[in-house]
This record gives C-alpha cells, sequence and structure tokens, in this order.
C-alpha cells in the first residue's frame, strides 16, 4: 500500500496574477527577522513561562520571578536577558533590584502564542486580577 502524498502538488501549476498579488504584500526580509527572532525567544518553555508570569503579574524582579517559575536565579536572569534583546520584556533599576515588564511587543506576543490558555491561566480562582488590570504595569 503506498500512501497518498498531500503536501505537494501532482501537477505543477501557477495562478500567476494571484501569486504576484501576495508576493507583493509580503513584508521585505529586514521586517521578518526580528519578528522571527522575538517568535525563537518564546519557543523555550521557561522563557514562555517567565513571560506568561510577567503577562499576569505585571512587574516583577529576578528574584520574584525565579521563585514564581520555580527555576535557580541565574537561570532566570539568563532567560529574561534573553527576552530584553528580543525587545519582549523591559528592566529598570530600582535601588537593589532589577525589575522585568513586558514590553507592549512582549503582550501582543504572549497572547497571541497563548490565546485562550493566557485567559484560564490569568483569571483562575488564585489570581482574581482583571487582565486589563495587570496591563499597567
Amino acid at each position: 500500500m503506498t500512501e497518498e502524498r498531500v503536501d505537494t502538488c501532482d501537477l505543477l501549476c501557477l495562478d500567476l496574477p494571484h501569486a504576484e498579488q501576495i508576493r507583493a504584500t509580503l513584508p521585505p526580509l529586514r521586517q521578518v527577522e526580528p519578528a522571527a527572532a522575538a517568535a525563537r525567544a518564546l519557543s523555550d518553555p521557561t522563557r514562555l513561562t517567565i513571560a506568561t508570569a510577567l503577562y499576569s503579574g505585571g512587574e516583577l524582579c529576578v528574584c520574584d520571578m525565579a521563585w514564581v517559575v520555580g527555576q535557580a536565579q541565574n537561570l532566570v536572569s539568563h532567560h529574561l536577558r534573553q527576552l530584553k534583546i528580543a525587545d519582549l520584556v523591559s528592566s529598570r533599576r530600582h535601588g537593589r533590584l532589577v525589575m522585568y515588564a513586558l514590553t507592549d511587543r512582549g503582550h501582543g506576543l504572549v497572547r497571541a502564542v497563548l490565546g485562550d490558555e493566557l485567559t484560564s491561566a490569568t483569571t483562575g480562582p488564585e489570581n482574581s486580577n482583571d487582565i486589563a488590570d495587570v496591563s499597567r504595569g
């Protein structure tokens, strides 16, 4: 029994006007690369967990973040740096603490990646904050 290939066309054809119209609307590579880097930054489960915690918790310091996600502080610090490089988090010094928060881009990407899962995670019984209140950070 041979398996039918459904991922390629059996006939080489091209709807050139339609294809050209789509191709003309694609953003240039220099605009796509930063978006791909941001998506890669959230491809790591630890970074996605950190970003989700920032989404629901607002601004957090590294030591609080380490406790929240259950990871070592140096590991969390490393992942926060990666998220900052991808412009998904921002940081500020508050005395001896470094505080981290999601950027607008970070909020949008976390929401896009997690969708409905994010809503249930941030509005569970243990977290009575409304998502709109969290973004005021």
